[in-house]
């Protein structure tokens, strides 16, 4: 991460670095313009790059990691899935698991006891993307075995082939669950039940291997990139005492109870916060793609075969299309400022045909959790200690985060 900063201050906007393992440049690009060629313009030229073998390791071969005209057919039968419609439905989950952690805090708040906010945002959002996927079938798991075997990805925090053979062995526990599912159909409403509905347009369904990787791919990807950026939001918010003092008025003018989509996003403020953090810690803070054939990146050559690195945590700070970058401004994601701003200065969840698929439902999750908890509290952090980054596969802080919890 310091490299990157140094090395854009040096070079710009696009320059390249030597891989001694590969034997060949690796070009980084900075600017809005080229990376909308590479994700968007000219995307068909451009496959997922360095990296993505250890991701298959651990996901298979879901969207994440998917090339071509596979990937375009899991895409197609999958979007439906992801339409503001259907994440309505999973308005009241999302309620139910952060009343939980509203009476987890609360106790905590009375014994005076902090709350180590990266494990319980972690569990949190562990809680929503499983139910969201598995409905009532996740409680019967665990009654049958006395635990959540699905647990380990919150409470194991690396990500090496340990981690990946551990995980991995959870596919046979989800082909079991998809096959109870086609011996005994009913009428179900969580994503599981939606991808084994959807069809191709030759009219045929997902194989149970196509399944199971695609689950696993929203367990992992829709659970650690929403619980690292809600890590990094309240972060921000317990630095920044004004910002904080305008959420908790929103949140007091918001009614209790539940949220569907569109009143959680009607939280201008907290919409505006939550965005802010995403800019400024990314979870996703780098990505690669490999050019097929020649292309031609802010002037220079790129042969076919290199790799092209884009890092939206270097973008969301590049000083041509932010003002201040380095500082917290909320406020710089409402008004002419956003209008006016180049579309693709700000990247938190990729742009162009692979942009992530779950957006709209990490915003619904971070919204509601950020708007419900500071209706109740204030937080604050334990000690001022400077924060370290840890840039693996997402953007976290090294160590916990640990809060004191007041109840308003």
């Amino acid at each position: 991460m310091p490299r990157l900063r140094e090395y854009f201050a040096r070079y710009g906007n696009v320059y390249r670095v030597f891989a001694p393992s590969r034997g060949v440049y690796d070009y980084v690009i900075n600017h809005p313009d080229d990376i909308k060629q590479v994700l968007l313009s000219n995307h068909r030229n451009y496959t997922k790059g360095q990296g993505m073998d250890r991701v298959k390791i651990l996901l298979g071969n879901g969207i994440m990691t998917s090339e071509g005209d596979f990937w375009r057919r899991q895409r197609r039968m999958m979007q439906p899935d992801f339409h503001r419609r259907v994440l309505d439905r999973f308005a009241r989950l999302i309620h139910e698991v952060n009343e939980k952690f509203v009476e987890r805090w609360a106790f905590h708040a009375s014994r005076g006891e902090p709350v180590n906010l990266t494990d319980d945002a972690s569990e949190l959002t562990l809680e929503i993307v499983l139910e969201s996927i598995f409905g009532d079938d996740l409680k019967r798991v665990e009654r049958q075995l006395g635990a959540n075997p699905f647990e380990l990805v919150a409470k194991e925090q690396n990500r090496d082939l340990k981690f990946a053979f551990r995980f991995r062995s959870l596919a046979k526990l989800i082909g079991e669950l998809i096959g109870r599912r086609r011996r005994a159909p009913e009428e179900r409403h969580d994503f599981l039940a939606m991808l084994m509905a959807a069809r191709d347009h030759d009219d045929q369904p997902m194989s149970d291997k196509e399944l199971i990787d695609e689950v696993m791919t929203l367990i992992v990807a829709g659970h650690e990139t929403t619980a690292a950026a809600l890590t990094w939001t309240w972060y921000l918010v317990t630095r920044h005492p004004e910002a904080a003092a305008e959420l908790e008025a929103e949140a007091d003018r918001t009614p209790d109870g539940l949220l569907d989509l569109e009143a959680a996003e009607s939280l201008s403020f907290t919409h505006q916060v939550v965005q802010e953090a995403l800019r400024l810690y990314p979870p996703g803070w780098l990505f690669t793609r490999r050019a097929l054939e020649d292309d031609e990146l802010g002037g220079y050559p790129v042969a076919a075969r290199t790799d092209v690195f884009i890092s939206p945590y270097t973008l969301h700070r590049h000083p041509d299309f932010w003002t201040a970058p380095e500082e917290f401004q909320p406020a710089r994601f409402a008004g002419i400022d956003a209008k006016e701003r180049h579309r693709f200065a700000y990247i938190p969840f990729s742009v162009g045909p692979r942009h992530c698929i779950g957006e709209n439902m990490a915003m619904f999750e971070m919204l509601v959790h950020v708007n419900r908890m500071a209706r109740r509290f204030r937080l604050k952090r334990l000690n001022d200690d400077p924060i370290e980054l840890e840039a693996q596969i997402n953007l976290r802080p090294r160590s916990n985060l640990l809060m004191t919890v007041k109840i308003r």
